[in-house]
């Protein structure tokens, strides 16, 4: 068994015209087959157009998320500006290299929109630190196959919010339901330039 499994969980990022979408389930396990929570999130802002989502062992997603928002303050104060997804991807990537030997057991996610441009960002990473960054869409947490066949199957360029919303919505709850380790709900974030939408789905429950 992966540790990285343990709490179960899955995350999946997409892009659309001029916006992004970031979605994860609500299902929180112990052991990987008993479930303790059915409303534990993985997807935490960061900024007003930044959202990063951290599956993995739910000790070390809160860790990451707290040394997170700390060094996000800090160079928010320092640089008197919102921090840009670009920048925050080092800055995450720099954090989890500094524990290569004993790594935190996360593997983030991060999406967002460019400052100037508005353009949508997406990236993924491992556990220590390396960035990849797709032009579609992003996957990880334990029914990452299952969400690759999906989102290769239903994402199409240029989707706007709503057909973004719809089609990362499917893709997600299609795949955990062919996956005893995450599930149990789902929380959807659309982030465009002017306002982010927040949604969360029922899905079944065993």
């Amino acid at each position: 068994m992966s540790i990285l499994s343990y709490n179960g969980g899955a995350v999946v990022a997409m892009k659309g015209k001029d916006c992004v979408a970031i979605a994860s389930d609500l299902r929180f396990g112990i052991n990987q087959g008993c479930t303790v929570a059915t409303d534990f999130e993985k997807v935490f802002e960061m900024g007003p157009h930044l959202y990063c989502g951290l599956p993995g062992l739910i000790t070390d997603t809160l860790t990451v998320r707290n040394k997170l928002k700390f060094r996000v303050n800090l160079y928010e104060l320092k640089e008197d500006r919102k921090i840009s997804p670009e920048v925050f991807v080092s800055m995450l990537s720099n954090l989890l290299y500094e524990r290569r030997f004993g790594p935190f057991f996360v593997e983030p996610i991060v999406a967002g929109l460019l400052p100037k441009t508005y353009e949508p960002y997406i990236c993924g990473m491992d556990l220590i630190g390396c960035p990849n960054r797709p032009e579609d869409f992003v996957v990880a947490g334990t029914c990452a196959e299952q969400l690759y066949g999906m989102c290769e199957a239903l994402w199409e360029p240029n989707l706007g919010p709503n057909d973004l919303f719809e089609t990362i919505s499917q893709s997600l709850v299609n795949a955990f339901d062919r996956d005893a380790y995450s599930g149990w709900g789902a929380a959807v974030y659309v982030i465009e330039k002017d306002k982010v939408t927040f949604k969360k789905l029922k899905t079944r429950m065993d």
